[in-house]
């Protein structure tokens, strides 16, 4: 056995998934939401409704799931000293600042972290989810790393390398000085030469490059990307740059991301931010999977095995050719049978499936899910679906998000796993 089963005396989720996975030393926890799944939002996450004034929800639900991680890492056999890589969904941007007063008080050394809007989540005004990856000290340790690149606001690390694999903190395209700064927009005096987008892409990717860099690394060592743009319109011009960095880009997944009243990224008019895992080449071993699964324009890599971990890329139910294949949707002449969302999640199990077999793994061995949904009034359906697949289900985290790149998809599913008897971090 290369992974190992993570309970604590946290509430148990009512969903189908596991609390958390310990794979040769790294832990990958489920995302945390504010609730004992029995009340909803439990009184020690929300303010007395007696006295209105006093207090912070958003910090009250933060610090509930931060005690719940905690449990989480220390029945693993690590803490919250020992976290690499974090990503937030916030319902509201506008909370952020309040959590980020909280996040301080848990890390002396914070984790890389990427921070981004959501429509939804899970359980009814939850404001937050917070997903960690972290070590077990003694099977790994972990090194800080930093560039030359400019130091964020908020209270995050560039990148941390673990075991060969390096988690970058998610770039967005600012300075954190004049906001957007003027190399990544356009010149005002030329609306009509050069593209935003474009160029908030460059700024991010170089700034990524030096990371990578500083990390004894390179941008031809990624193992897994994923892209929030807040525009799904931005998709095909964020495309063509991404193009000019990898000859076959890493397995990605692109999704949209606004908050329930916000746009869904942290610096005005940013765009975009970008979350990149890689591994350094002297260190662990990789190799690229392919299967006969449907390939799209944008030919990212399926799956990248890294130290016996398998990343894949974010699956879509589509062929890339028809958009959403007959077999990932109801037959429009029978329109009150079957179900659209249990279909295109089954296909796009399935792909994953194939994909995991080619790397010489199965669902079997997958410890890690992130799922977006594009309605969260399809997550019951979709979640009887997820049961079928899943004897031992991965540590899962769920958000809506406000786009995907295939029209009507209603959902990605990001998966990572492990090839058994192959995982070998180093040290």
């Amino acid at each position: 056995m290369n992974a190992k089963i993570i309970k604590s005396d946290n509430p148990q989720p009512l969903a189908v998934y596991t609390e958390a996975f310990d794979v040769g030393g790294l832990i990958f926890a489920a995302g945390q939401l504010p609730t004992d799944f029995k009340t909803g939002i439990p009184p020690e996450a929300k303010k007395d409704p007696n006295f209105p004034f006093y207090g912070s929800d958003i910090k009250k639900r933060t610090h509930y799931i931060m005690k719940n991680l905690a449990r989480t890492f220390e029945a693993a056999g690590g803490s919250l000293d020992h976290i690499v890589k974090a990503q937030v969904f916030l319902e509201d941007l506008r909370d952020f600042h309040a959590f980020d007063e909280v996040w301080k008080e848990y890390f002396k050394i914070p984790p890389a972290r990427t921070t981004v809007g959501t429509t939804g989540l899970l359980v009814k005004d939850a404001q937050i989810e917070i997903d960690l990856i972290g070590y077990v000290p003694g099977k790994l340790k972990s090194q800080l790393i930093k560039s030359e690149n400019a130091r964020p606001i908020a209270h995050y690390t560039e990148a941390f390398m673990v075991g060969g694999l390096i988690f970058a903190a998610g770039q967005l395209p600012s300075d954190f000085k004049t906001g957007v700064p003027a190399e990544a927009k356009k010149d005002p005096n030329f609306p009509f030469y050069g593209s935003d987008i474009k160029k908030r892409t460059h700024y991010v990717m170089k700034n990524l490059a030096r990371t990578f860099e500083a990390a004894g690394s390179s941008l031809h060592h990624i193992c897994k990307a994923q892209v929030f743009l807040e525009d799904m319109a931005d998709h095909d011009a964020f495309q063509e740059v991404w193009r000019e960095y990898f000859k076959e880009p890493p397995p990605t997944t692109v999704v949209g991301t606004c908050g329930v009243e916000t746009k869904g990224l942290l610096v005005k008019d940013a765009q975009i931010e970008i979350d990149l895992i890689g591994y350094i080449p002297d260190k662990i071993k990789a190799r690229t999977v392919k299967t006969s699964n449907p390939k799209g324009s944008a030919s990212y890599t399926e799956a990248v095995v890294a130290g016996g971990l398998v990343f894949a890329e974010g699956a879509l139910p589509t062929d890339y050719a028809s958009g959403i294949p007959a077999e990932a949707r109801k037959d429009p002449n029978f329109p009150f049978y079957g179900s659209d969302i249990k279909l295109r999640t089954r296909y796009v199990l399935n792909k994953l499936a194939r994909t995991f077999e080619a790397a010489g793994s199965s669902l079997d061995h997958v410890v890690k899910a992130q799922v977006f949904l594009d309605d969260l009034n399809n997550f019951s359906a979709f979640d009887e679906v997820w049961k079928e697949f899943f004897k031992t289900p991965p540590a899962r985290t769920t958000v809506e998000t406000s786009g995907l790149p295939v029209k009507d998809a209603m959902v990605a599913i990001d998966l990572i796993g492990y090839v058994p008897g192959e995982v070998a971090l180093t040290g």
